[in-house]
């Protein structure tokens, strides 16, 4: 296939672009096959619509919550093909919790994990002498004026999934009922307006991206971040002017750090791409272990493939950052993914962040949610 020339799209920071470009050098090396890469924000990741993305590019780095959507569009193509079983076993086998599974949808694998994510917590070694234990922690940090928390949609609305799901009562994420039982939704959005009012206005405008910034500045106060998607580079010393470690989530609950709203992001081939089969053999590539333990983790990136999560080497060149927040990512809680689902989390998000902008009644949101959530299968 020498002479293939592939463009793709994955988002706007070291960890998404660095190992994508890295990986494309070595594979025009390797193959001949020359691979563009390109770049959109964070904010574009977690909502631009990927179709409009698959008629530009043969290969898009996707958010799974995506995979209702693209299904009933037909914009990406299956990468469950014929006589590559042995290698999406290695894959499913290796799976960070649900990283490989959440890109199967109606029976098709439409994406592999590249990345693997939760929401973890990040910390400063030199402000404190280690992470926060439980939730009951943190409120102390922050009463202090050393917590923030990203509180920008959608990430809001995964810190109620999180802080439900680690107390026992995790939001539904198939249709067939309410969207969360109205006691412990209202209970959840209690525990964030208490949160919220203990820390700075600016988190409703800040992504993970910026209060990572924010804790890594070299006079900065903010020692923890309780629910936060976690972000190795930051954890890898010289980054920034401090380094920032992550853990496993402080519990509100009595079952340990799980019920954390998984993220991360897979490899997917666009159904319109004259040279599919090109494509998906690059995504078979980065995505196996070999590659993700390899090249991908020293080019900046953060491996979804468990053997990277479990490599000493790796761990070592970033503050035993996989083992550290392991635990958390098995137990971590997948987000519904239906078609109508994008759409639902935008506006659940701003229900939410309504609760601690506008002093909404928790009472009211919650029956908004559920309402929201019914109408999202509808669309």
């Amino acid at each position: 296939m020498s002479g293939v020339r592939l463009k793709g799209m994955t988002w706007s920071h070291p960890r998404g672009f660095d190992p994508m470009q890295a990986c494309a050098k070595e594979w025009q090396a390797k193959t001949g096959v020359s691979i563009d890469w390109e770049k959109r924000s964070l904010q574009d990741f977690e909502s631009f619509p990927v179709e409009t993305l698959a008629r530009e590019y043969d290969l898009i780095v996707i958010d799974h919550p995506h995979v209702g959507e693209i299904t009933a569009q037909g914009c990406l193509a299956p990468l469950d093909v014929p006589g590559r079983e042995a290698e999406r076993a290695a894959l499913e086998a290796a799976s960070v919790g649900a990283s490989y599974p959440s890109y199967e949808w109606e029976g098709r694998q439409w994406a592999f994990p590249i990345d693997a994510a939760a929401q973890v917590q990040a910390w400063r070694p030199d402000l404190i002498d280690s992470p926060a234990a439980d939730w009951n922690e943190v409120m102390e940090l922050a009463g202090r004026g050393m917590v923030l928390l990203p509180l920008r949609p959608p990430h809001s609305l995964m810190t109620f999934y999180s802080l439900a799901a680690n107390t026992g009562r995790p939001c539904r994420n198939d249709g067939g009922g309410d969207f969360v039982d109205a006691p412990a939704g209202e209970e959840v959005l209690e525990t964030m307006r208490a949160m919220a009012a203990l820390i700075d206005r600016e988190c409703l405008g800040m992504d993970p991206i910026a209060v990572l910034e924010r804790m890594a500045e070299k006079d900065s106060p903010i020692a923890c971040s309780p629910l936060i998607y976690g972000y190795v580079s930051y954890s890898v010393e010289g980054f920034r002017d401090r380094r920032v470690l992550f853990g496993d989530l402080p519990p509100a609950g009595t079952a340990g750090p799980v019920g954390s709203a998984i993220g991360g992001t897979g490899i997917a081939v666009s159904a319109f791409s004259s040279d599919r089969e090109a494509a998906k053999d690059f995504a078979y590539w980065v995505a196996s272990g070999a590659v993700q333990r390899g090249l991908y983790a020293q080019s900046g990136g953060q491996p979804g493939h468990g053997e990277a999560w479990e490599d000493d080497a790796v761990n070592a060149m970033t503050g035993d950052f996989y083992r550290a927040t392991r635990e958390t990512l098995e137990g971590g809680w997948l987000r519904p993914r239906h078609r109508g689902y994008m759409d639902f989390q935008q506006s659940a998000s701003e229900v939410v962040n309504a609760v601690f902008a506008e002093n909404e009644p928790a009472a009211a949101a919650v029956k908004r949610l559920n309402a929201l959530f019914r109408e999202s299968f509808e669309a």
